[in-house]
């Protein structure tokens, strides 16, 4: 965790939250510092709220700012933004995130396989009122299949 509350308060807060390091006393350009040097080896979330954080959410591979409280700067860097001030919401978003990730896949393979298909299948023979019934029949399919995502629990 890197702060740029006192080295004891983000110490004591990294603790509290499971974190083994944390960074305290850091300006704005030392987060940003911090952020490219682990970047170098790995992915790096950077969480902020303020005009501070802005700079080193820009550099970090996902940028997550606490929306209720977070500063206009901070929402705008941001790649994802917490409406709730609450970090516990995180893997629940990150788990939605990943899971729709996974049903556009899905539903990609199936648009583009239906048309694959229609296509050569229309040249050779097929009416056009089968070509379309079968088309739409499949666009209902990938809406059924995105509207899961509403149905989503994290496994937490």
């Amino acid at each position: 965790m890197i702060s740029g509350d006192h080295k004891k308060v983000a110490e004591a807060v990294a603790k509290d939250v499971g974190l083994d390091e944390a960074w305290g006393d850091l300006m704005p350009e030392d987060k940003v510092t911090s952020i490219r040097k682990l970047r170098e080896t790995t992915k790096v979330a950077m969480v902020g709220d303020g005009v501070n954080d802005a700079p080193a959410m820009a550099n970090a591979t996902v940028g997550i700012a606490m929306g209720a409280a977070g500063s206009d700067v901070a929402l705008e860097t941001a790649d994802v933004a917490l409406m709730a001030d609450d970090l516990r919401h995180l893997p629940f978003a990150v788990g939605l995130s990943r899971h729709t990730r996974s049903v556009i896949r899905q539903n990609v393979f199936v648009s583009l396989g239906v048309v694959a298909i229609l296509v050569p299948a229309t040249i050779m023979g097929l009416g056009i009122g089968a070509a379309v019934a079968v088309h739409e029949g499949s666009t209902l399919l990938v809406v059924f299949n995105a509207l899961r995502l509403l149905a989503y629990r994290s496994d937490e």
